[in-house]
């Protein structure tokens, strides 16, 4: 097969769709691999890697997208939507359910189109979303505590107070992968966390790990509201698998939460849990409304992209691998990476994607069958 690794296009987007290791397994099986030149360099990986791993490299985006398959990161924005074709498979990131454009683009392409995020297990877990939403949680501490800095807008508040001050009050909305890795990092900074969660079994277990180093509740709208008022740090870190975040925060509860407090809204890349939440970049990444600092950067992994990338691809190279060497019939023998099929051949295949637009849905062995 032949498959296209393109340089990423979104704002601040260094990371890479696949590391020379990957290429190495894909050309030793007999596969062509193109590169485009400095599709790696935001990851420290050079030209020279992928070519000592057996890739060619080409001059232009153009040339990679003529592949068979094509591997990325980050979702197709425009500039790159004249690439998408019916005879391709597309394998990245695609958070669909907040962009119906995208959406709507991919349908008309014809395009075969596989998000990481909702590829998943029998078990139910979300392989390809994990390594992402534990680089995303990690992170959402350290912005957090970054922005709470008098100088970047937040309230003046130090993370782990010191002798005699109290530490930041932090609020975690979602005890999924996210927020456990984002209490991680906030508990060992010193803070003072919260955690929400509708699921008792995750409280449980977070309330188990840390032995009362944190304190969890039972996640509905009297104690989200009661919470946020005394938080300083607040991150959002809800999933629907494939489907849009719901709102957790309300406009109206904004003035309510103290001035300078600081929301980090992990959930953005799917429409956010924040109703006042509108995607930013890393070269402009936060907002404020009501006294409130907003973080919302969609990709908030690329800007520790060497650390991304290899995490990602820890997880991507069997499936890179399975589609490789049986192209779409990979997915018709393999249940999670039907999951992970949103669109093939004009039809929409994944139903949380479905459901937020209020769109027709095709089974995904039933699109592929027929």
């Amino acid at each position: 097969m032949l498959i296209g690794l393109p340089k990423e296009v979104k704002d601040n987007e260094n990371r890479v769709g696949m590391t020379a290791g990957v290429v190495q397994l894909l050309t030793r099986a007999g596969h062509r691999v193109l590169v485009q030149s400095g599709a790696g360099e935001g990851s420290f990986i050079s030209d020279q890697h992928y070519q000592m791993a057996g890739a060619e490299i080409v001059a232009s985006a153009e040339e990679a997208w003529k592949a068979d398959m094509v591997i990325k990161v980050k979702e197709p924005i425009a500039p790159e939507y004249r690439y998408l074709r019916q005879d391709m498979m597309l394998f990245t990131y695609l958070h669909l359910a907040s962009d119906r454009q995208l959406t709507d683009t991919l349908l008309a392409s014809g395009v075969m189109a596989i998000a990481y995020e909702t590829v998943q297990t029998p078990d139910g877990h979300l392989p390809l979303l994990m390594p992402m939403s534990e680089v995303a949680g990690r992170m959402a501490a350290q912005v957090g505590a970054h922005y709470l800095q008098k100088t970047e807008g937040g309230r003046g508040v130090l993370m782990s107070g010191v002798p005699g001050v109290a530490p930041a009050d932090v609020v975690i909305l979602g005890a999924g992968t996210v927020g456990a890795n984002a209490a991680r990092i906030t508990v060992g900074m010193g803070a003072q966390v919260t955690v929400l969660d509708i699921n008792h079994n995750r409280l449980k277990y977070l309330d188990d790990l840390y032995r009362g180093q944190l304190q969890t509740r039972i996640s509905d709208a009297y104690h989200i509201e009661d919470f946020i008022n005394e938080a300083d740090l607040v991150i959002g870190a809800v999933l629907i698998p494939g489907g849009r975040a719901p709102w957790l925060i309300t406009r109206t509860m904004l003035p309510q939460m103290r001035k300078g407090a600081v929301i980090v809204d992990v959930a953005v890349d799917q429409g956010g849990c924040v109703e006042s939440t509108r995607p930013t970049t890393h070269s402009n990444p936060t907002y404020e409304i009501d006294g409130i600092v907003h973080y919302c950067v969609a990709n908030m992994p690329g800007a520790v992209p060497r650390t991304s990338t290899f995490a990602l691809n820890n997880q991507t190279v069997p499936y890179i691998l399975h589609l490789a060497n049986a192209g779409p019939e990979a997915v018709k023998k393999d249940r999670a990476l039907q999951y992970g099929l949103n669109t093939y051949n004009g039809s929409l295949t994944c139903a949380a994607v479905a459901e937020a637009f209020g769109l027709s849905y095709k089974e995904p062995v039933q699109a592929l069958c027929s």
